[in-house]
């Protein structure tokens, strides 16, 4: 007996249904009149962790929670046999922790009762919204680095000399006063001078960086200095090739992250742990070009402290935010353009007792 697909005449010969479906990055399942499983593709195989042979024939909503939106949309579809959509529907349940989706049900003309399920992964588009959102911050903090360097240093050295100078005939109180003002106009120049990293243009020099190599040089330089009340742990995939880019920026990067997950872990029985994994990242077009690559080095710096505020949580990436005291707010904006600049992605997971900042890296031969 014929499956719900085989009723269904393919548009050219040399294309099977299989194959097509199965190409596609969405998940794609196939009921019949009795919301039994005709059809999974490769994506929903992965998605629900299960075979193609543990999925056909199971009732679809054995798969979701039994609250799920899912079953309502596939009562309307029959119903009113069209297209009905639901955006951001939570499909947790044994083998998904807060795995969001779209949802498409779709009737299948012809084949009366059967209806075509897509499972679009919010996931995805997440991870690339943030990178854009980063990268635009990132920008705009560039062009402000090169206006305040233009038409902020410059008065503020004539400033200085003018203080410098009446400091000569000053009494010891107004010596105070100028040395105040002196002070000030210097800490001005030291925020300017770090905001003209954002308008370094210069491209990278790429070549193949061991990232393995770069978390052991800053896990180094934390363990003998500002991290030496936390303990470190290391959980590393060493199978993982090479990414590409520039190892002092990439030091830079995770040194920046590792002080930061530092500072948040608490002053008794703080941890930071770094790991390295493989993944199957999202495609993503690298900065000034058009070719789209692969992101399956996966970077965590993960932290116990007391995380990150909600109110933050969206703008955690954006110039002068920061949850410290004293903080500028350019440490994370600058690691989001560097990462960015090497076409990687850059993102944070926040909970009491558990911060993860995680970066996603292309590999060498990308």
């Amino acid at each position: 007996m014929g499956t719900v697909l085989d009723k269904i005449k393919p548009s050219s010969s040399a294309f099977s249904h299989d194959v097509i479906l199965n190409s596609l990055p969405d998940s794609i399942l196939v009921i019949d009149k009795d919301n039994r499983i005709r059809f999974v593709n490769m994506a929903c195989q992965s998605l629900f962790s299960r075979s193609a042979k543990t999925l056909l024939k199971k009732d679809v909503a054995s798969l979701v929670p039994f609250d799920s939106p899912l079953m309502s949309l596939i009562a309307q579809v029959r119903q009113k046999k069209l297209i009905v959509s639901e955006y951001d529907v939570p499909l947790s349940n044994m083998r998904h922790l807060d795995q969001r989706v779209d949802i498409h049900v779709s009737p299948i003309l012809d084949v009366e009762g059967s209806l075509l399920i897509q499972l679009q992964d919010r996931g995805i588009a997440h991870k690339i919204n943030q990178q854009l959102n980063h990268r635009g911050a990132a920008r705009s903090v560039s062009g402000m680095a090169a206006v305040l360097a233009h038409e902020i240093k410059n008065p503020l050295s004539g400033i200085r000399g003018s203080a410098q100078l009446l400091e000569l005939d000053a009494t010891e109180d107004e010596k105070a006063l100028t040395r105040l003002i002196c002070e000030e106009t210097d800490r001005i120049c030291a925020l300017v001078d770090r905001m003209e990293v954002f308008s370094d243009r210069k491209p990278i020099d790429p070549e193949e960086v061991n990232i393995h190599s770069v978390l052991e040089h800053v896990r180094k330089l934390a363990e003998n200095g500002f991290g030496k009340h936390v303990k470190f742990f290391e959980k590393y995939d060493p199978s993982i090739p090479p990414t590409i880019g520039d190892k002092g920026q990439l030091i830079q990067v995770f040194l920046n992250l590792v002080k930061n997950a530092v500072e948040a872990a608490p002053k008794v029985s703080g941890e930071v742990t770094l790991t390295t994994a493989y993944r199957h990242g999202v495609r993503v077009i690298i900065p000034g070009g058009h070719e789209r690559i692969h992101l399956p080095l996966e970077v965590c710096v993960i932290d116990n402290g007391p995380g990150v505020p909600e109110d933050l949580k969206p703008h955690l990436f954006d110039p002068f935010v920061t949850t410290k005291t004293n903080g500028t707010g350019l440490g994370l904006a600058l690691v989001a353009k560097i990462i960015g600049e090497h076409g990687g992605i850059i993102e944070c997971n926040s909970e009491p007792g558990k911060t993860i900042f995680r970066v996603m890296l292309p590999v060498a031969n990308s």
